[in-house]
C-alpha cells in the first residue's frame, strides 16, 4: 500500500519561508549602513550653526531599508534583520576591540590613532545600541500597523514611511543622547539635540521619498508573491 503524505509541497520546490535574494541583499545593505554609520560617528562636521556626526548622512538609509521590508516583507522579517544589524554592529566592535587588545610589534606607531578611531567610550556604544534597537523596532511596528489598519493595502506608502521615521527617530534620539550626555550636557542642550536630530533624518527621508517610492515599487513587481505586513506576531 502506498503511503500518501499530508504535507502539501509548495510550487516551483521553493520552501514557503524560503529568503529571496532580494531581500537577502536589502538585509546585507541594512547592516552594512549601519555598521559605516557607527564607524563614521567619530568625525563631526557644520551644517549652518549645526554641528553634526558624518553618521547622521548614512543612518537614516537603514531606517529607509527598514520601511522597504516592511512594506514588502512584513513586520517578522524587518524585526529579523533589525536583530542582525544589532548582532553584526555588536560582532564589528567586538573583533575592532581584538584588533586594539593585540600587542603591535615595534614597527606599529599608530595604537593611539587606532584607540581614537575605534575604541569607543562603552557608555557611547551602549547608547547607540539601545537607542538602535529600539528605534529600529519601533519604526517597524508603526510603519507595519498603519498598512495592517488598511487590510494590506499597498497606497499611502509615502506617509506611512514618513510617520513611522518620526516615531523611530524620535525613540532613538530620546534614548542616544540623555543615555551618552547625561549629566555631561545641560538638559537643554540634549532636548536641542533631540529636536535637531530627529527633524533632519526625517527631512532627510523625506527628501529622498521619491527615490524610495521607485524602490519599493520595482520591489513590488519583482516580490509579486511576497507576504504583506500583517504578520504582526
Amino acid at each position: 500500500m502506498t503511503h500518501q503524505s499530508n504535507t502539501t509541497q509548495p510550487t516551483g520546490g521553493q520552501h514557503p519561508n524560503a529568503l529571496s535574494p532580494t531581500f537577502l541583499i536589502l538585509a546585507t545593505l541594512f547592516c552594512v549602513c549601519l555598521i559605516v554609520s557607527n564607524l563614521m560617528e567619530i568625525k563631526t562636521f557644520s551644517l549652518g550653526p549645526l554641528t553634526l556626526t558624518a553618521g547622521v548622512t548614512v543612518f537614516p538609509i537603514s531606517y529607509i531599508i527598514s520601511d522597504c521590508i516592511v512594506e514588502i516583507y512584513g513586520f517578522r522579517r524587518a524585526r529579523f534583520v533589525i536583530w542582525l544589524g544589532f548582532a553584526m554592529n555588536l560582532l564589528v566592535c567586538l573583533l575592532l576591540q581584538l584588533g586594539l587588545w593585540i600587542p603591535g610589534d615595534s614597527s606599529w606607531h599608530h595604537q593611539q590613532a587606532m584607540q581614537i578611531m575605534f575604541g569607543a567610550v562603552p557608555r557611547i556604544v551602549a547608547a547607540s545600541f539601545t537607542a538602535f534597537l529600539c528605534g529600529s523596532m519601533v519604526n517597524a511596528y508603526v510603519m507595519s500597523r498603519m498598512k495592517a489598519a488598511r487590510r494590506g493595502d499597498t497606497r499611502g506608502f509615502s506617509a506611512r514611511a514618513i510617520i513611522s521615521t518620526v516615531f523611530g527617530e524620535a525613540t532613538d534620539s530620546c534614548l542616544f543622547f540623555p543615555i551618552a550626555f547625561g549629566g555631561v550636557f545641560p538638559l537643554s542642550v540634549i532636548l536641542s539635540l533631540i529636536a535637531t536630530q530627529t527633524l533632519l533624518k526625517t527631512a532627510y527621508e523625506i527628501i529622498v521619498l521619491p527615490l524610495t517610492l521607485r524602490v519599493v515599487h520595482h520591489l513590488r513587481r519583482i516580490e509579486r508573491n511576497g507576504p504583506i505586513a500583517r504578520d504582526l506576531m
